[in-house]
């Protein structure tokens, strides 16, 4: 059962090609030229994220006596996973013969960690590290159908320029023996460009959900229902929840999971009913809140470790009211070390994981800063975009208000609040384990290379996202669209929507240059 703890992952941080384990490295210690940020400290968790919108279900975190007994987790070489139609003859069976190669662990073996160039290169292996093994639904380790032309034509995965699927790794953990490495954190931060090319750290699409789907039925998992309710059950909402996957059956699970399209994912802690827009990595460390909902404060490169650990199996072991999602299947106490099952990142793991992310820059933008785009941006200034969506990073950095969501007196004097709700859909602010009663302002920088716009990713595209006519009841959402739902009103978020058609298309164009 050790894979269904790992489902955290479904959020934070592809594997492009093998990059930083080429060779087998030698047994070296930590560099001691680093003061390395202490990730779990009591103190500083308690104010890291901000309080639940119904606050006696946010979470009380295992204390650092607890974690750190939590064995760290070795990073094992891993290698590329190929499409269908594109493995080299051979290569399966050339990766059965190779030997088990320990890259990092805290029993001596460890990457160069002398020089910053060093550290972020150890931390994008960490990036593309997978945290486990085999499906993500159930399938057995060795399972490799992904492999099969019937894997893309089912959930629509797209495949790079060098015939690899970026988001999975081969991983050999004992000789004559291959197993499928999933959950790396570039499994969601890796997006496969419409030629082939590879972004890592940007807003990933791949079909997460449908892939989900897939394993689900392939796996015939009769523990399908309580996974679900770990990832995403708020026990305590008893005022009109989000539907619960966890009482239908497996078909019925796996339909509303294909309901979320690439580029959006139901993560634990939201739902498949109110999934989260995947975000951009890239510029992440100017960003002063992490999540849709703005759920976790960031002062500084600790806190982005902090979130790492978290959303890596972290969360798990929380306290949300007396609704432990690590304790498989009673979900009411937390096991001791014996019994947990699990590993989890170390310290310096974490802090070469966070320089990295903070290293990643954005690809060159093909669009240019002409006639078109220059209107574009004076139709931004006079409509007042730059109140929320401030130059130079195009973000605030200031939280609003989920409609309908009253924050508390003090809230103010803790938070960078907007007082005002751009009326979208207050769902996964208020009806999930992420919901803060807030929705962060996003950046829009990089919006020409991302998708599937508004939190939950209801417009594929800005012309959608622009569109007056997704406000309409009879409006049929290129993104997400909720499950069951023929048409789905886009409320909310009404700037722009007035504009002039040539206004429209001239702001979209400034966008797009940003």
């Amino acid at each position: 059962m050790k894979r269904l703890g790992f489902l955290s992952v479904f959020a934070f941080l592809p594997v492009l090609i093998w990059v930083g384990i080429n060779q087998a490295q030698s047994p070296a210690p930590s560099s001691p030229k680093r003061a390395i940020p202490k990730t779990w400290d009591d103190q500083q968790l308690g104010d890291l994220e901000i309080p639940l919108a119904n606050p006696e279900g946010s979470p009380k975190q295992v204390s650092a006596d607890y974690y750190y007994r939590v064995p760290v987790r070795p990073i094992c070489k891993s290698y590329p996973v190929y499409a269908a139609g594109h493995e080299p003859v051979g290569y399966l069976e050339a990766l059965k013969q190779r030997d088990p190669v320990i890259y990092w662990d805290d029993k001596g073996h460890a990457p160069p960690l002398e020089t910053d160039a060093d550290w972020i290169k150890a931390g994008e292996t960490v990036f593309d590290s997978p945290i486990d093994d085999g499906g993500i639904g159930g399938s057995e380790p060795n399972d490799l159908y992904v492999r099969e032309r019937k894997f893309l034509d089912v959930t629509g995965t797209l495949v790079a320029q060098d015939g690899t699927l970026p988001y999975f790794r081969y991983v050999v953990k004992k000789k004559g023996e291959v197993e499928i490495g999933v959950l790396a954190c570039g499994m969601c931060h890796t997006r496969v460009m419409p030629d082939g090319t590879v972004l890592k750290g940007a807003q990933g699409n791949f079909p997460f959900d449908r892939y989900f789907a897939m394993d689900y039925l392939r796996s015939g998992s009769k523990f399908a229902p309580l996974l679900e309710r770990s990832l995403y059950a708020t026990p305590w909402i008893t005022s009109d929840p989000l539907p619960s996957t966890s009482s239908m059956t497996l078909e019925q699970i796996a339909e509303v999971h294909r309901t979320v399209p690439p580029g959006v994912v139901a993560r634990h802690r939201t739902s498949p009913f109110a999934p989260a827009q995947v975000p951009d990595l890239i510029g992440v460390k100017d960003r002063k809140y992490l999540d849709r909902t703005g759920l976790q404060q960031q002062h500084s490169i600790v806190d982005l470790m902090r979130y790492a650990a978290l959303n890596q199996g972290g969360d798990d072991l929380a306290n949300f009211n007396g609704f432990v999602p690590v304790d498989f299947p009673d979900f009411k106490k937390l096991p001791t070390i014996a019994d947990l099952g699990r590993d989890r990142y170390s310290d310096e793991q974490l802090y070469a994981l966070a320089l990295y992310v903070y290293s990643l820059k954005p690809p060159p933008n093909p669009n240019k800063f002409d006639a078109l785009a220059e209107r574009g941006q004076k139709v931004f200034e006079s409509e007042n975009c730059v109140m929320c969506h401030t130059p130079p990073l195009y973000t605030s950095n200031k939280l609003t208000l989920a409609l309908g969501f009253k924050p508390p007196v003090d809230a103010a004097k803790k938070y960078a609040i907007l007082p005002l709700s751009v009326g979208t859909d207050p769902s996964l602010a208020l009806k999930t384990r992420r919901g803060t009663g807030y929705y962060k302002v996003p950046s829009l920088k990089g919006v020409w290379y991302r998708g599937m716009f508004g939190h939950s990713g209801w417009c594929a595209t800005l012309e959608d996202w622009f569109d007056p006519g997704r406000v309409q009841e009879d409006y049929v959402p290129t993104g997400f669209k909720p499950h069951g739902a023929k048409t789905y009103a886009v409320q909310g978020h009404p700037f722009g929507l007035g504009l002039s058609p040539e206004d429209r298309k001239a702001l979209i164009a400034f966008l797009r240059t940003l």
